[in-house]
């Protein structure tokens, strides 16, 4: 997310009562997740386990839940709970604003684009020429929509990130401020679920096509050309990469990548970074061939207790005698 106007550091930590350390005149120009962020911006972080990670990455100034020197070329907020000092930072500059019409007037719609009866388009939605969008489609604000790209009926593209802070006693909801980028030439089925992206962009290539009741979460930038068939579910942040292909019912955790040309037999669920040009299958998913050999092998094991049961009862008799 981007700042209408770059807030200059020291001005910003006495905004949010914060002390600092760095240069008081560094303007920030925006403010992102660790893993979007870059030069100019913010970013938050609240476990050691990441200190090392958010000091080493593009960001400008972090927002930190210890006192530790200023590493050259960062800048730091100190906070005991980074978290909502990075949530107050947005909430300052993002306000929700009812639509008071099914299109919102600041709307650009392409030439040739049919819009069905139902359909929600928000503020500063961008359709491309000669889409088609069903009806009951929702389309929530500041989405980007190329060409010839077909949306099935009810199907919302940009709701809110699923992205909690768990606090002792409930789960803090963030503020969403990113968007969503659709490419030319997409196709998207029915009742499917596009969210936005937390503080920068969720994306699907040109040509890439969804089946129905298909999720993408949060951030996850799905390439060109991909074929995702009916109940696949992405979590956030996941890297599709061009050409994949992935069938039923596919579980994909967050924060992985999936190579060029992967395959992903339907009922898998992902747990990790897979190779491009490989089929996969399973739970956990692993080499498609190697997966049918382990279930060929399971079939077998009642064959083989009872011819163990059977040797034993002969090994008995023998000792009987």
């Amino acid at each position: 997310m981007k700042f209408i106007t770059p807030s200059r550091l020291s001005v910003l930590a006495k905004q949010l009562s914060c002390e600092f350390s760095g240069d008081p005149d560094f303007n920030i120009t925006g403010i992102n997740e660790i893993h979007v962020v870059s030069h100019g911006e913010i970013t938050f972080v609240d476990h050691p386990k990441y200190y090392d990670k958010a000091l080493a990455s593009a960001a400008s100034v972090v927002i930190i839940d210890k006192k530790i020197d200023c590493p050259p070329g960062k800048n730091l907020i100190f906070h005991s709970d980074p978290f909502s000092i990075f949530k107050k930072i947005i909430e300052d500059r993002i306000s929700f604003k009812p639509s008071v019409s099914p299109i919102h007037p600041s709307a650009k719609i392409g030439e040739g684009t049919v819009i069905q009866p139902g359909v929600f388009i928000g503020e500063n939605v961008v359709i491309g020429k000669d889409c088609l969008i069903h009806a009951n489609v929702a389309i929530y604000q500041n989405t980007k929509i190329g060409d010839r790209v077909i949306i099935h009926s009810n199907t919302t593209i940009g709701a809110d990130a699923f992205y909690m802070k768990r606090r002792p006693d409930a789960y803090e909801k963030f503020p969403t401020c990113g968007t969503v980028s659709i490419g030319d030439d997409v196709e998207i089925g029915a009742g499917c679920t596009v969210d936005r992206g937390v503080t920068d962009e969720t994306s699907i290539g040109d040509g890439t096509k969804l089946d129905n009741q298909v999720h993408v979460g949060h951030d996850t930038k799905i390439g060109k050309h991909c074929i995702v068939a009916a109940q696949v579910g992405i979590s956030g942040i996941v890297r599709i990469e061009d050409y994949a292909l992935i069938w039923g019912q596919v579980g994909i955790d967050r924060d992985l990548t999936i190579g060029k040309g992967a395959v992903i037999l339907a009922q898998s669920g992902v747990s990790k970074t897979l190779a491009g040009g490989k089929s996969y299958f399973g739970s956990p998913a692993g080499d498609s061939k190697e997966r049918m050999k382990e279930y060929v092998s399971i079939k077998k094991i009642p064959e083989l207790l009872k011819r163990v049961d059977e040797l034993e009862k002969l090994l008995e008799k023998q000792r009987g005698k």
